[in-house]
């Protein structure tokens, strides 16, 4: 990681609230928002790393078209 991502990560790491999401939505939401600002400041590490946990944050749909809201 560069020095930029390794601030950025820190910066995040500060501002994350101790109690867990209301919602799978707040969730992807919340990543989203960080994923986004990574972009920006062209933390590419710390951008790929979040996109993985959007991906698995993700619904997982069945063959059958229902989406498991559990994942």
């Amino acid at each position: 990681m560069t020095a930029l991502s390794v601030q950025f990560a820190k910066a995040l790491s500060r501002g994350r609230i101790a109690q867990a999401p209301d919602s799978r939505a707040s969730l992807l939401a919340a990543l989203l928002r960080k994923r986004a600002t990574a972009h920006v400041v062209g933390a590419k590490d710390l951008e790929s790393l979040l996109r993985e946990q959007i991906r698995w944050a993700l619904p997982i749909q069945d063959g059958n078209g229902t989406i498991d809201p559990e994942g």
